[in-house]
């Protein structure tokens, strides 16, 4: 099957890769498969299941064409220069183009070891393969930047994680899987010249206006430092932890990558951490704008070579560049909060409110996501009690509060028959809660992996209600805690 239209190993700096060939696994079988991302391949989905592609993407055999590689990268984790990393875990196969014109890389993540696996094993697990094929399409149908992932392939092989667990091969796409850590590495190794080279392939390919601009590099990297600002906000709107949020794990593109420790809150906590491994709440959800900002500050720092000849003018054109990021955060994230209560006019006393309103359900634990799509159906011209008012554990601050709410929403002259689906469009009912996530395993590893494929489906159209999918919207049971995730989750 000749998928892989373009070698990505004659584009990319000749450092920065090593061609790998991936490990084959034995009795290799299909898990999940998503038609939505095989047809990003030109794949139709009702025919693409041959042996051949289960051969491919366990990483059991190639194309003649594919010339499958390893890239190297750095990177800071928790704050502190880590040298070298790169793929330890994932061998890129190459990139298709689509009748749209679209390039896709196609990645096997758990393929087996290569050059930079630091004497790991190089394989994922069937746990966490199943968690990031679910998440990052979770992340797609709430419209949130991110890789896609089009099918998981198991194995009998065992992996000893915490216990030993069978092997699984997840197929990652994205238009680039190019990383902040990249760059850090070629600016630490003193390459500048294959900084250069790396910046403007990434430019050519993905940022087309910025490469007629007065200063290419400038503009290149303020679209770059401002697509990050969003994606925090966006991250913040639905309640997202990442959990790991290394500048190896920060995408060139803007998008969300590296699913392992992550969570959706349930009970909202604004200091909720996801990643037992992080003692210090370096990327606990309310740290998660700032740390975006501080890794785009180390990107920055990398480039200075690419901004001016001198280090005092780098420095002065870095700092403009990433003073960008706080207003496009704060403007992004102002209108996130504020379309999903359904306002559509700016008013100065906003920001209170909507922090009085976050203030609530990180004091009483209320559920984040059902919260505000309970929101939708207020009357907001009777004082009668309405249906959230049950889920509060304080209900005398949550009236006063909708009192507030209701005022602002007349101040507008709101129509409830028009506001409830305008914010039922941003609030979604359903989304990957870890106790849904980890219902879905289990099931998997007992022999029946066709749950992932329906939960997947519900995740795709989050904001609609389902028919047959009500147990996907529930939060978890009373005294239910969020599963402890690592790095091997």
């Amino acid at each position: 099957m000749s998928l892989f239209l373009r070698d990505l190993a004659a584009e990319l700096p000749a450092a920065l890769f090593t061609r790998v060939p991936p490990t084959p696994v034995p009795e290799p079988g299909w898990l999940a498969f998503n038609p939505d991302a095989a047809a990003l391949l030109r794949l139709d989905s009702e025919q693409a299941q041959t042996p051949e592609l289960l051969a491919l993407l366990a990483g059991n055999a190639l194309p003649a064409a594919a010339s499958p590689i390893a890239t190297v990268y750095g990177g800071h984790q928790f704050g502190i220069w880590a040298g070298q990393l790169g793929d330890g875990r994932a061998i890129l196969l190459g990139s298709v183009q689509n009748a749209g014109g679209e390039s896709w890389e196609v990645q096997l993540k758990g393929a087996g070891p290569t050059p930079y696996s630091r004497h790991a094993d190089g394989r994922a697990v069937l746990r966490s393969s199943i968690r990031e094929y679910l998440c990052s399409e979770a992340m797609h149908g709430l419209g949130i930047p991110t890789t896609r992932a089009l099918a998981i392939v198991g194995s009998p092989l065992a992996v000893r994680r915490e216990s030993i667990e069978s092997a699984a091969i997840l197929t990652r796409l994205a238009p680039s899987h190019i990383r902040f850590g990249h760059f850090e590495w070629l600016d630490y190794t003193e390459r500048p010249e294959l900084l250069r080279q790396l910046a403007d392939l990434v430019i050519s390919q993905h940022f087309a206006a910025s490469k007629t601009a007065a200063s290419p590099y400038a503009a290149w990297l303020t679209e770059v430092v401002q697509r990050t600002a969003r994606l925090m906000a966006a991250w913040q709107c639905v309640g997202f932890c990442h959990g790991v949020m290394n500048t190896d794990n920060f995408s060139i593109l803007g998008l969300t990558i590296d699913y392992g420790p992550f969570g959706f809150i349930d009970g909202f906590d604004a200091g909720h951490i996801c990643n037992h491994s992080d003692d210090a709440g370096r990327y606990a959800y309310d740290q998660q704008p700032q740390v975006g900002h501080w890794n785009c500050g180390r990107l920055l720092s990398a480039c200075l070579p690419l901004l001016a000849e001198s280090h005092e003018a780098g420095v002065e054109i870095a700092t403009s560049i990433l003073d960008s990021y706080a207003p496009t955060y704060a403007a992004t994230a102002i209108a996130g909060w504020r379309a999903k209560l359904g306002l559509v006019t700016a008013q100065d006393e906003d920001s209170t409110l909507i922090n009085r309103w976050l203030t609530l359900l990180h004091r009483t634990r209320g559920d984040f996501t059902l919260s505000f799509r309970r929101l939708s159906t207020l009357n907001s011209e009777s004082d009668a009690a309405d249906e959230g008012r049950d889920y509060i554990a304080d209900p005398v601050s949550y009236d006063a509060w909708i009192d507030d709410y209701r005022a602002r929403l007349r101040a507008e002259a709101s129509i409830d028959a028009e506001r409830a689906p305008r914010m039922n469009a941003v609030n979604p009912l359903y989304l990957l809660r870890n106790h849904h996530a980890q219902w879905v395993i289990e099931q998997a590893e007992a022999g029946a992996p066709e749950h992932i494929e329906r939960l997947r489906r519900v995740l795709a159209t989050p904001f609609t209600e389902q028919a047959e999918a009500a147990m996907w919207a529930e939060p978890p049971p009373p005294g239910l805690d969020a599963p402890a995730v690592s790095c091997s989750s």
